[in-house]
């Protein structure tokens, strides 16, 4: 089980967008792509057999995972994630600084 899933809100903690808030779009194995974090520039050439034009598109390129952090919404800021296990074995995220659950 990822301590990061998609559509997680997390707060990125580290590099040029640090404080910048988003939801998980992708999980890549120990990157994932953040909306509206790390933007860059990429010079396309048309695909006329995907509909695609050329020029300079802007999307978001991946992040380590290390520098993103779980948004707790009670507390407001980024919150580290622990595991608990119940009693039927299954794993619940929790938030460390509360216990509370991270999926209601």
């Amino acid at each position: 089980m990822n301590r990061i899933r998609k559509g997680d809100q997390v707060v990125v903690i580290a590099g040029k967008d640090k404080g910048k808030q988003g939801e998980i779009v992708r999980v890549l194995g120990d990157k994932v792509v953040v909306s509206n974090v790390n933007v860059v520039k990429r010079h396309t050439k048309p695909n006329p057999q995907a509909g695609q034009p050329g020029g300079v598109i802007e999307r978001e390129a991946p992040i380590h995972a290390s520098n993103v952090m779980l948004f707790n919404p009670a507390t407001g800021k980024g919150d580290r994630v622990a595991f608990k296990v119940l009693e039927d074995g299954r794993k619940l995220r929790v938030f460390r600084s509360s216990g509370e659950a991270v999926d209601a």
